[in-house]
């Protein structure tokens, strides 16, 4: 009989790669908010995948930037702390590009850890995205920034090449047994999980200059019976121009995103939600450390 294999796996690559998606591909089913814009991700989550012969711990991380304000250092700080507690590190970029500026900052990262660098799976994701022609090229340049890299091609929206690459994830584990029940799927609470598809349903409804600046706080979680929860939630806004942006004619956008929330949350949950949302202007959270904290987002180097 085969030995039981257990691990921590941290999926690490710049904004909007398709770290999230790929996380949800591989549980088949959805515990991380995915949008088609980039840092959706902010802070680290996992996600467990227990198998008869192994139990894989992912952790999502926030897309490694330039930040530009003490969130962004925040979410590069919690992305880059994966890298030495990992067992493997799957670095995924986006192969219908060539290396971008970020992606050299992840290589250099790396490169800083040194010798206690876990193994590292170089994957080329959205290969169904790329010209047949450019895909040698795009892969040599990524190859290079990291020449010991095993490369393995992707598409994490259809799946294409997901079971090798948690073929070789597996392999590439140590000899362990399971840290978490083999039931338990992630790290974090449903009430997490809802803020962070409240914060998706935003992003996908609200227009370029608003979605970067809303944070979302849980106020209320109250399970009104096994079927029923009531949600209160605040979504905080950096301007006052903002808030009616968010709120809409008639409260028409803030009807849509709760109703696209409400949505997504039912299906993770099972249960019948309630959700009542409300919309406050914060100036400048983003760089308040004080509101960061408040939201849940602790700047080690200010606690230091």
């Amino acid at each position: 009989m085969s030995p039981y294999h257990s691990g921590f796996v941290t999926l690490i690559g710049r904004p909007n790669v398709g770290k999230s998606t790929l996380l949800n591909g591989l549980l088949g089913q959805k515990i991380a908010a995915v949008s088609p814009r980039p840092q959706t991700t902010r802070r680290r989550q996992l996600g467990i995948l227990s198998l008869e012969e192994c139990q894989i711990i992912f952790m999502d991380t926030p897309g490694l930037h330039k930040p530009v304000h003490k969130l962004g250092e925040y979410m590069n700080d919690v992305a880059a702390a994966t890298l030495e507690d990992a067992d493997v590190i799957v670095w995924l970029v986006d192969a219908s590009q060539p290396p971008q500026e970020e992606d050299r900052l992840i290589a250099a990262r790396m490169e800083q850890v040194g010798r206690n660098l876990p193994p590292v799976l170089l994957v080329l994701n959205k290969i169904d995205l790329v010209a047949a022609q450019n895909l040698p090229a795009h892969e040599q340049e990524f190859q290079a920034l990291r020449p010991k890299a095993e490369v393995f091609r992707l598409s994490a929206s259809t799946g294409g090449g997901r079971d090798a690459l948690l073929a070789r994830i597996i392999q590439a584990l140590p000899v362990g047994q399971p840290y978490f029940d083999p039931e338990q799927v992630t790290d974090q609470y449903e009430r997490d999980i809802a803020a962070d598809l409240i914060r998706e349903a935003a992003l996908r409804h609200l227009r370029d200059e608003v979605p970067h600046g809303i944070a979302v706080r849980i106020d209320e979680y109250k399970e009104r019976s096994e079927e029923q929860v009531y949600i209160g939630a605040t979504l905080f806004v950096e301007r006052e121009s903002h808030k009616g942006i968010v709120i809409g004619q008639g409260a028409s956008m803030l009807k849509q995103i709760g109703t696209t929330a409400r949505q997504e949350i039912e299906s993770m949950s099972g249960r019948h939600v309630y959700l009542e949302l409300r919309v406050k202007v914060n100036k400048n959270w983003r760089d308040d450390p004080d509101a960061l904290r408040l939201l849940g987002f602790v700047i080690e180097k200010e606690t230091e």
